[in-house]
């Protein structure tokens, strides 16, 4: 879509690429949502979801309109970048960067779900570094957060492995049950310490031109 370059934005890996979510990936991608491939077991999701919901044509449509509501909200305190996550040419999750008064203090947090048959292959650590390479070289953040419910073993083990410390817990409800929730900082120092050379960056000039970052 030409007149809108934020969709023109890519991260690469030797593993994965995100594309930023256009609506023909989406409805590439939409056939994953169907088919509930991305619940897991414990429910990894706060409230509200549209992942949550049992009917699986209403589930695609909420999810739709959640990813389209979000993608138009570009403002100093909170803006929204989509990405699905493409595995050997095939759309098999999502990972977002999400601008949390990015101006004023530099700070991102993500958020990320992957399709269950493709768990467990390291493809979770693999896109969540993709988007902090994006944040921090591409956007020059100073600053990345992640939170996950204490008993999403995966999420958790990402956090750590990637250089995020401990940053306290709180409760959140997930499907209208009350969860315990760590929290995950990383600095741009930790960031640099683990910093990658195989991760390229493409039209990420759109970010600079589009979202209010400075």
């Amino acid at each position: 879509m030409k007149n809108h370059p934020l969709l023109a934005v890519r991260v690469t890996t030797p593993a994965v690429e995100l594309r930023a979510a256009s609506d023909d990936l989406l409805d590439e991608l939409a056939d994953v949502v169907r088919a509930g491939k991305a619940h897991a077991d414990p429910a990894p999701y706060d409230d509200p979801m549209s992942l949550y919901e049992p009917d699986p044509e209403l589930r695609v449509a909420r999810w739709l309109r959640s990813i389209w509501r979000g993608r138009g909200r570009v403002e100093p305190d909170a803006w929204r970048l989509y990405f699905v996550v493409v595995v050997g040419g095939r759309p098999v999750g999502m990972q977002d960067l999400i601008g949390v008064h990015f101006r004023t203090f530099g700070t991102v947090t993500s958020f990320s779900w992957l399709a269950d048959d493709h768990r467990g292959r390291g493809v979770g650590q693999e896109m969540r570094a993709a988007i902090l390479h994006l944040a921090f070289d591409g956007l020059g953040a100073s600053e990345a957060s992640s939170d996950a419910f204490t008993d999403n073993h995966g999420s958790n083990a990402i956090s750590r492995k990637l250089g995020y410390q401990p940053n306290g817990s709180d409760w959140a409800t997930r499907q209208g049950e009350p969860g315990l929730l760590n929290h995950w900082r990383l600095t741009r120092d930790n960031w640099e310490q683990r910093r990658r050379d195989d991760i390229q960056l493409h039209n990420v000039e759109a970010c600079h031109a589009l979202l209010p970052l400075s």
